[in-house]
């Protein structure tokens, strides 16, 4: 009887360890990822954050299936993020998702991704910059609204459409608008006070009230050649300018002076032109050397550091 009792015991002691052993095998993967998915037609939908893990890592795949969304407000008020990594799985994220993140300085945008949901970064306080992937074609409305720290977007050459409110009371400094959009929402770069220079590399898009409004110093940039623009002199509240600056290389204002390198450019008026310089083109850096302000139509571009140079080379870029 004793004996039977004893290995009965050993006999539930091993299944039990045996089991133990398994809930060590199989949890721990759910546990440290502490994600709440639901799952439809063979993909995954992260719907909740529950962790406490700073540095996060969306993972590709959950019990084997993909994970192709990030759903509504699934990381919303997760105030101690410093960091998300998505998968290149991960094709959309959802209104709010990442609402209110406000401890979250950068995040990476896979270049699956072709869906950024309303307010899915909004009030992210501490997001600095921003690549959007070339597959996005539409981005929410006030995705990035209140961002206040985000200095730098690029935008990818697929949007369509900004939403309004899109990038409301940022920190951007300038920004390039790719040809293929097409409609711009109201207020969509409202109270943007750092903004100076807003580039435009296609037509004229449709706009909303009040796209640029109290971003007084910002000038908007746009192509010879590109349709809508006619003889605009004012878009979206602020000053508009073609941007055409060209090099006089005949006259005798090009070529040397006096110990010094210069050219006449010549432009649209009060246009702001920066001219920079190199000593190699096979790796050039590219240096700001002066920014000129064509007044009326042109300005005298002249270098004396040329001659401290075996060779140098100039460019022209917008401010």
């Amino acid at each position: 009887m004793i004996s039977f009792t004893i290995q009965r015991a050993c006999r539930i002691s091993r299944r039990f360890f045996g089991l133990s052993l398994l809930l060590l095998l199989t949890l721990p993967a759910e546990v440290q990822a502490q994600f709440t998915f639901t799952t439809n037609n063979g993909a995954i939908t992260i719907t909740k954050y529950n962790g406490y893990e700073r540095a996060v890592t969306i993972p590709s795949t959950i019990n084997g299936l993909p994970v192709t969304s990030i759903g509504d407000m699934a990381f919303y008020l997760c105030t101690g993020l410093t960091s998300v990594t998505i998968p290149d799985s991960v094709t959309s994220i959802g209104y709010g998702a990442f609402y209110q993140c406000v401890g979250l300085p950068s995040i990476t945008l896979p270049d699956s991704l072709t869906i950024i949901g309303d307010s899915a970064f909004s009030v992210c306080l501490d997001l600095t910059s921003v690549t959007i992937p070339n597959g996005v074609t539409n981005i929410g409305i006030g995705a990035f609204s209140d961002c206040h720290s985000l200095a730098f977007v690029k935008l990818g050459n697929s949007i369509t459409t900004i939403g309004k409110a899109a990038f409301w009371n940022c920190s951007l400094t300038k920004i390039t608008i790719p040809d293929s959009v097409t409609s711009i929402g109201d207020s969509a770069f409202f109270d943007c006070i750092n903004m100076t220079g807003v580039y435009f590399r296609g037509n004229a898009p449709s706009i909303g009230a009040s796209v640029f409004a109290d971003d007084n110093h910002a000038t908007v940039y746009f192509l010879p050649g590109t349709a809508g623009w006619g003889s605009v002199t004012w878009f979206g509240g602020i000053p508009a300018v073609l941007w055409n600056p060209q090099v006089q290389t005949n006259g005798a204002s090009f070529g040397v002076r006096t110990n010094r390198f210069g050219f006449t450019i010549t432009g649209a008026s009060n246009l702001v032109v920066v001219v920079e310089s190199c000593t190699n083109l096979t790796n050039p850096t590219w240096s700001p050397v002066e920014t000129k302000s064509l007044t009326g139509g042109s300005s005298y571009f002249s270098d004396p550091q040329w001659t401290n140079y075996p060779a140098r080379f100039y460019r022209l870029r917008s401010p």
